[in-house]
């Protein structure tokens, strides 16, 4: 089954195949990779192998991805994986802007209203002050850190563990 979520701005999509061409300027960027998991991507077949993982994810229902809009153009991926685990990158072009915030809060209601977690986490790297920041406003908590968990490209980076429970009744 297919859910998009919506909110005042922004409709958040399954992702599809077809977002890669969107999506990969901002994962050949490293400024918007810098704090993500792998290497900036060299070529779109990178950017569409990755969509690709996603999508099959989606369809074993191992993930919930979905790709952000604003205006009918993809701003934003925003995803849940690994369980509970959620995971998220814009447009440098549309930060700073409250998309973010926007498509969390749709994220957070899914999660506990659709989904049934009791929990959602987050792994952030120390130095990535926006979305820890983004995190905390929206209810997460730090819970715990970790150094040398992510080895890319021959260096070592730290995490710091987020998690929001479920509101009491």
């Amino acid at each position: 089954m297919s859910i998009t979520l919506t909110t005042p701005r922004l409709t958040l999509r399954p992702l599809a195949m077809t977002d890669a061409p969107a999506l990969h300027p901002w994962m050949s960027d490293p400024d918007v990779m810098r704090f993500w998991s792998t290497l900036p991507h060299k070529e779109l077949a990178e950017t569409e192998a990755w969509v690709r993982v996603s999508v099959e994810a989606q369809a074993e229902g191992t993930a919930h991805d979905f790709a952000v809009l604003h205006d009918g153009k993809v701003v934003g991926r925003m995803a849940f994986w690994q369980g509970a685990e959620i995971g998220f990158f814009f447009d440098p072009r549309h930060q700073g802007k409250g998309f973010a915030s926007e498509a969390l809060k749709a994220m957070i209601a899914h999660a506990f209203d659709t989904l049934g977690f009791d929990e959602i986490v987050a792994d952030v790297d120390p130095h990535n002050e926006a979305s820890l920041r983004l995190l905390e406003r929206n209810g997460f908590m730090r819970t715990g850190f970790a150094k040398d968990t992510f080895e890319i490209g021959g260096k070592s980076f730290d995490s710091i563990y987020l998690a929001l429970r479920r509101p009491s009744p």
